[in-house]
């Protein structure tokens, strides 16, 4: 981790303004193509779910801004960001995962596999440290559901800096050609 020297930082103006804001965060909800993905996944019998959690932390970590975060109300940039996320029960209750990443699949599947079953075989919400680092990303998976927009509970800390990544259920969309004639 280095701290971000902010007097001569080209978001300093975008920083102050920003961090007065009790919300000031942005969010985007799309509609991603993994098809590839979720067929390489069934051809060799991988998880889906740690397979798009490693495509999302690499993508995480190939953006240094994704990285940023606000400790001691300095801001910083992490080397590497790990997946923080949620793992359901068959309850109904869901409790809190943290996997190291690497940019190796196999062992980003190794930790998160570990961390599932961790989960699955534990109660509560599984508070420990890891629920209060910031080199992570905190994702959740609703995948009962598609959606088009979400709110997540956020602690109305000034210096909350943590992004939130939330997939929905996974679908096949098919595709339809119009075409318009005229006579």
């Amino acid at each position: 981790m280095r701290k971000i020297a902010i007097e001569n930082w080209n978001r300093k103006e975008h920083y102050e303004f920003f961090k007065q804001f009790s919300n000031p965060f942005f969010g985007i909800v799309t509609e991603v193509d993994c098809t590839k993905a979720f067929d390489f996944a069934n051809e060799n019998h991988i998880s889906f779910f740690s397979s798009y959690m490693h495509k999302s932390m690499r993508a995480v970590n190939q953006v240094e801004e994704f990285k940023y975060r606000i400790v001691n109300d300095e801001v910083v940039v992490f080397d590497v960001i790990h997946a923080g996320t949620t793992i359901g029960r068959e309850d109904g209750t869901f409790g809190l995962a943290f996997a190291h990443f690497s940019e190796d699949f196999a062992t980003f599947n190794k930790n998160m596999q570990a961390e599932v079953e961790a989960v699955k075989n534990s109660k509560g919400l599984r508070l420990n440290n890891e629920d209060v680092k910031y080199d992570l990303v905190r994702h959740s998976t609703l995948p009962w559901s598609t959606f088009t927009g979400l709110l997540h509970p956020t602690r109305n800390y000034s210096s909350e800096s943590v992004p939130k990544i939330t997939f929905g259920k996974a679908f096949k969309k098919r595709r339809q050609t119009f075409f318009t004639s005229f006579n």
